[in-house]
């Protein structure tokens, strides 16, 4: 026997690379300028690789990279660790903090978004892998752009972040929406979206406006359409081999998923 219908409840967004912030720029020369000021050389490629992830979880990870931790034991004598870890978390706080400033603008497509979801009777919730001080920054700024979402769970809040489900659990019960599989979860990282899956939701992954590709806007805009495409192929493919049920380029597109998303559980699907 096929499970009840449901109708969605709410729809749950990252932040940056998400709602604000076309490219996911902001994090990226913090990294960079963290790792240079201990004497380590590090570039945006290898600082993109672990987005998603909470912000001390991302420099531990860069920290254990292989050729950033050889270069770490080359500089100071001995391996990253986790102590190491905490010191370089303190000092890129407020250097990220900085940084959104510049990169808080609301993704196309947003603005309209988040109103129609809300007349279709959706909560709209948020978590982020910015910790509390960085989004106590970022969103009087978004708010000033008239998004405000009805819930924000940052990394730091539960005693563990992405890819585990504790933000998603926290942010449903915020919300008050059960179960899981009424709810879609849109981010432009993997590990943003397996705290989706982790939980049971529906997940959306955000291939062009995100760290995926990690362009402005305007880079995208003036990309050939043949390297636009093959760019978005590749994208795809990594966000769908990391659960994305649907890709979609940007917040502007998601309307249409929903409503194929709201088919399936009409139908009496679930998310696999």
């Amino acid at each position: 026997m096929k499970p009840s219908p449901l109708s969605l409840q709410a729809v749950v967004f990252d932040w940056a690379g998400t709602v604000i912030d076309f490219g996911s720029l902001a994090p990226m020369d913090a990294f960079v300028q963290l790792f240079a000021r201990y004497g380590v050389r590090i570039d945006v490629a290898e600082a993109r690789v672990p987005m998603g992830l909470a912000k001390w979880d991302h420099i531990h990870a860069l920290g254990q990279a292989p050729r950033i931790a050889a270069e770490w034991q080359r500089v100071h004598g001995r391996p990253f660790d986790d102590a190491d870890c905490d010191t370089l978390y303190e000092v890129f706080t407020p250097m990220n903090a900085a940084s959104v400033r510049d990169h808080a603008q609301l993704i196309p497509g947003a603005l309209a978004t988040v109103p129609a979801l809300r007349a279709r009777g959706l909560k709209i919730g948020s978590t982020t892998g910015y910790n509390r001080p960085i989004m106590e920054v970022v969103q009087p700024l978004a708010a000033a752009q008239g998004y405000v979402p009805d819930n924000l769970v940052c990394a730091g809040d539960m005693d563990s972040a992405r890819p585990g489900p504790l933000m998603m659990v926290r942010t449903l019960s915020d919300l008050q929406v059960w179960p899981p599989a009424a709810v879609v979860k849109v981010d432009d990282t993997v590990p943003g979206l397996q705290e989706g899956r982790a939980i049971g939701c529906w997940v959306v992954g955000l291939a062009i406006s995100g760290n995926t590709l990690g362009l402005t806007q305007d880079q995208w805009l003036a990309t050939p359409e043949p390297e636009q495409n093959r760019l978005r192929a590749q994208a795809t493919a990594e966000l769908r081999a990391g659960g994305a049920h649907e890709v979609i380029d940007s917040v502007a597109d998601l309307l249409p998923v929903l409503a194929a998303i709201e088919a399936r559980l009409a139908r009496g699907e679930r998310p696999d």
